[in-house]
């Protein structure tokens, strides 16, 4: 993918609409901008060219919402360690999309998310001893979502389900996972960058994309600004149960081109 000249013009136009839908989601939830775009790319191009493609306009819609975010300073204060946890994590992640970029990484993911979302049904996903030693299992959750966002470009479940079990507010929410998403973002990229063979050129092409997941995660967040918290918290879970569709259905893809 040299740049946009090599992309047939449905490619682009399919591009563009996957960007702007991505970003309305990402704005309205807080989250799943590269869970969306990813997949849906994925369909008209492969992985590679994908990642490349959404990597700087999820970085435009990761610093728009936390720009547009309130309470950033509390939650910097609660929650710093995370992007740590992140950069550790999607280090590790990458490096092993380069290695190994065929392994079933989106299958496992949404093997996760089944597993969560089924034990949220039966209410098991009330985690004491997390609330309790809420910075050691950070740390897991951490890492965990830093290695699929490098892997999958999805690092929302793990950080999900982990903020949920906190019970934080939207807004907290919103600025907790996008603070931990820029982290793990900024590092993909530097990574992809240095390792994988990406140009400048390359880079230079998705910026136009990136303009147009600025603007849509702005409508998007007008959007999350008109529901109460407990909206919120069921629009996230039904988030996760298309997250995991969506990933099974990239990994079904992605298994049937090259039966």
């Amino acid at each position: 993918m040299p740049g946009f000249e090599s992309l047939q013009p449905a490619v682009i136009a399919w591009a563009v609409a996957v960007i702007a839908l991505a970003g309305i989601i990402h704005g309205a939830l807080g989250l799943g901008f590269p869970i969306v775009a990813t997949p849906l790319i994925a369909l008209v191009t492969d992985m590679r060219t994908a990642i490349i493609l959404i990597l700087l306009p999820c970085m435009a819609a990761v610093i728009a919402s936390i720009v547009k975010g309130r309470g950033l300073r509390a939650v910097l204060i609660e929650f710093w360690p995370m992007p740590i946890y992140m950069f550790v994590g999607a280090s590790i992640g990458t490096r092993l999309f380069i290695a190994h970029p065929d392994a079933p990484y989106a299958l496992l993911l949404a093997l996760l998310v089944v597993v969560y979302l089924n034990l949220d049904r039966f209410g098991a996903t009330d985690w004491p001893l997390l609330k309790k030693h809420r910075r050691p299992f950070g740390a897991v959750f951490g890492v965990m979502a830093g290695i699929f966002e490098g892997s999958t470009n999805a690092a929302a479940p793990p950080l999900v389900m982990y903020f949920l079990a906190l019970s934080l507010s939207p807004t907290a929410m919103v600025q907790a996972l996008n603070i931990c998403f820029i982290t793990g973002k900024t590092t993909q990229f530097a990574t992809m960058a240095t390792m994988g063979g990406v140009t400048l050129t390359q880079w230079l092409a998705t910026l136009p994309l990136s303009a147009i997941a600025a603007v849509t995660v702005l409508a998007g967040i007008r959007i999350r600004g008109r529901v109460d918290a407990l909206t919120y918290r069921r629009w996230l879970k039904h988030a996760l149960s298309v997250i995991a569709l969506l990933l099974l259905a990239q990994y079904a893809y992605v298994t049937w081109l090259k039966a």
